[in-house]
């Protein structure tokens, strides 16, 4: 009873620090409500849609112009200047005012028509990978729909049936499915992950941050004392006001994606709970370790801002940890965002039960528990250590 009636005086001690430091506001509900906002509204179109595209038509004929104006009614592409030449073109491109172009050349009706199989070309910048991608992409169906309707009007006059039509077109039929996000949204895949990778480089940093005051202003003996030199007392009763803090943010965040945007779930909402309290734990714990590692407030900053940055790069989302060289997908274990990142595909996102991922899960936990290694090194650094800038 008497270490839970210092567990409870140590917290409102903390909240007495919070609501005197405007710093633990901004950093713990301002900035990730911002986070939220700007990632959900900046992806809330899901794909990117009508990327400039430039047309070098040399042809004008009929043919030439249905292709731009099918090139221009996809969702993706917008025509949105016409050249003289390939220079013109090539110019634009280099000057980031179109992300691809079209190049038909002279006489490409005429060499159609007389069966000479004409070529057209198109021309991508990979600069930007996901616009370059999707130029490609649209340049690559118009050529092969200009293609086929080529076919199908030769098939015609040499009067084939339909069904011998779309069977030497098309011999085989695909059938595919995206599974978990049908709709392919950028939303549905980065804002799931960019966000809680943000809040938990904001959880490590606060943590490490908060240590670091008592150090530099001379209150961890104070801290100390008030927990009669428990220092596990004095850890559980100084973050349990930064868990509640950050789970009501999280649980805010979860609330505005998944039931006012409807953003794709199979697991419940017991799932989303349990991720969501392993992420804060997890961040705070590693915050926690930093510290005791180097105990100074800079460095184990740095340190908390070096690991979170990095993670979103090492969590799988954006590039497949399964790509990366072996040492790399090694060193990926090593960051709280890829287990939460695999826990969240797992038991949220396809709703599998959570012994699918369980080491997912217990990785969690074990950053949860590298503080423990530390307490002693964070104790003594409150008690004897002196504050170097």
């Amino acid at each position: 009873m008497k270490n839970i009636s210092r567990i409870l005086n140590i917290a409102l001690r903390e909240l007495r620090i919070l609501k005197g430091n405007p710093i633990y506001a901004f950093c713990m509900v301002v900035f990730p409500v911002m986070t939220m906002f700007f990632f959900t509204t900046l992806l809330d179109e899901g794909v990117p849609k009508d990327l400039p595209i430039g047309v070098v038509d040399l042809d004008d004929s009929s043919m030439s112009r249905g292709l731009v104006r099918n090139l221009d009614a996809m969702q993706s592409s917008r025509v949105a200047y016409h050249f003289a030449n390939i220079t013109e073109a090539r110019n634009a491109m280099q000057e980031n005012k179109i992300y691809a172009y079209l190049y038909i050349p002279k006489g490409t009706m005429a060499k159609l028509l007389a069966g000479r199989q004409p070529k057209i070309s198109y021309y991508y910048t990979m600069t930007c990978m996901t616009a370059g991608s999707m130029a490609m992409k649209d340049l690559k169906t118009l050529g092969t729909l200009g293609s086929a309707a080529v076919g199908q009007a030769t098939l015609r006059a040499k009067g084939a049936t339909p069904g011998q039509i779309k069977a030497a077109l098309q011999p085989v039929t695909i059938d595919a499915h995206q599974i978990a996000n049908p709709e392919g949204s950028y939303n549905y895949s980065l804002t799931t992950v960019f966000v809680p990778g943000i809040m938990m480089l904001f959880m490590s940093l606060l943590s490490a941050y908060s240590l670091g005051m008592e150090l530099k202003f001379d209150t961890g003996k104070e801290w100390i004392a008030s927990a009669n030199g428990n220092i596990f007392v004095a850890i559980l009763g100084k973050f349990i006001i930064h868990t509640l803090v950050f789970l009501l943010v999280i649980f805010f965040f979860h609330y505005y994606i998944y039931v006012e945007l409807d953003f794709p779930r199979l697991g419940g909402v017991w799932s989303i709970m349990r991720l969501s309290f392993l992420e804060v734990i997890a961040s705070l714990g590693f915050g926690i370790f930093a510290f005791g590692l180097m105990p100074s407030m800079r460095m184990s900053m740095s340190i908390c801002s070096l690991w979170s940055v990095l993670s979103i790069s090492m969590c799988g989302s954006a590039f497949p940890v399964m790509g990366m060289d072996p040492p790399l997908q090694a060193l990926s274990w090593l960051f709280p965002l890829r287990h939460y990142f695999m826990l969240y595909q797992v038991t949220v996102l396809n709703g599998f039960p959570v012994i699918d991922a369980w080491f997912h899960l217990v990785a969690l936990v074990g950053f949860t528990l590298l503080p423990w290694f530390v307490l002693r090194k964070v104790k003594n650094a409150m008690l004897n250590y002196v504050y170097i800038p």
